[in-house]
């Protein structure tokens, strides 16, 4: 139990990880705020300002184009997805967050690269704005703690 309490901790420090952003900017006040919370969550975990990067796309089906490029680059040791869609009439909704959604996957498991998906799927703006804060955060130590985990298997 002691070596996975140190594993943890050692998990959750950010210093020397290059880490990548790709923000839609479709709902940008609430990707926006993600953002934010995501970066300061970064920060508390080590990570410098200047070994991260921040991009914005339109919408949320494009991020996976840009994390596909950042992947292919080899400069990060992790990447996070930031968007909002919110549920409409039409069947839009389950397109974008389903295909969205699975670029994300299918890049992190073709690369072996953590990326963070939050990705938010709500209903309604509300469900949005409750999900912000902590969405932002977790992103920033799923990966941290993902980067630490697969350097720590090679």
């Amino acid at each position: 139990m002691q070596a996975a309490d140190k594993g943890q901790a050692t998990a959750l420090n950010g210093q020397n990880l290059r880490v990548g952003i790709v923000q839609a900017r479709f709902n940008d006040a609430i990707t926006g705020k993600l953002a934010e919370h995501c970066l300061a969550e970064l920060a508390a975990l080590g990570v410098a300002k200047t070994q991260i990067t921040h991009l914005t796309v339109p919408g949320a089906l494009e991020i996976p184009v840009l994390l596909s490029a950042m992947a292919e680059s080899d400069d990060y040791d992790a990447l996070i997805a930031l968007g909002c869609i919110i549920r409409g009439e039409t069947y839009h909704f389950e397109l974008v967050a389903n295909e969205s959604g699975a670029g994300v996957t299918r890049i992190s498991l073709d690369t072996q690269l953590p990326i963070a998906n939050a990705i938010l799927t709500v209903e309604n703006e509300a469900q949005a704005w409750a999900r912000v804060e902590e969405k932002g955060r977790d992103a920033a130590r799923v990966a941290v703690e993902m980067a630490n985990l697969l350097e720590s298997l090679r």
